[in-house]
């Protein structure tokens, strides 16, 4: 059975301007989401001036500093106090001695870098076996062309 066909596909001629409003809606949609803040914290690490230098070989514990000299460790703001008593666990709950990566902002001070460290291998009364033995500065890697 043949359906009679009265529907012409393009009567008339071609108009531009909805299409048009459709794109310009789709790239003012694209250029605010852009502006969205994202998740996260916004770091300015270091460079490393060589590209051979070496990684660690044991369990890493991650420890970021901010500008404003907040320690961010497992993903929470912490004080000092937090921090000692969740590095104690850590190293309780290690089977061999931790490295301690400090994710450090470019503004953070020396001193405080080094108050941190000395922090952090501060020995634990309960077992002087295992401690952090390294600590070490993560930087970002360097890019060639």
């Amino acid at each position: 059975m043949k359906f009679p066909r009265t529907a012409k596909i393009l009567r008339s001629q071609f108009d531009v301007a909805p299409f048009a409003a459709v794109f310009f809606a789709l790239l003012i949609f694209l250029m605010l989401a852009a502006l969205l803040p994202v998740s996260g914290l916004r770091m300015n690490l270091t460079p490393p001036t060589a590209a051979d230098l070496p990684g660690v070989d044991r369990p890493v514990v991650a420890l970021a500093v901010d500008a404003q000299n907040r320690l961010y460790f497992e993903n929470q703001i912490v004080t000092e106090a937090v921090l000692k008593t969740s590095l104690a666990a850590r190293i309780k709950a290690a089977h061999e001695p931790l490295t301690l990566v400090i994710h450090a902002d470019k503004a953070v001070t020396y001193d405080e870098l080094a108050h941190l460290a000395l922090l952090a291998r501060e020995p634990e009364t309960g077992n002087t076996n295992l401690t952090i033995t390294n600590i070490v500065l993560a930087t970002l890697p360097v890019t060639r062309p």
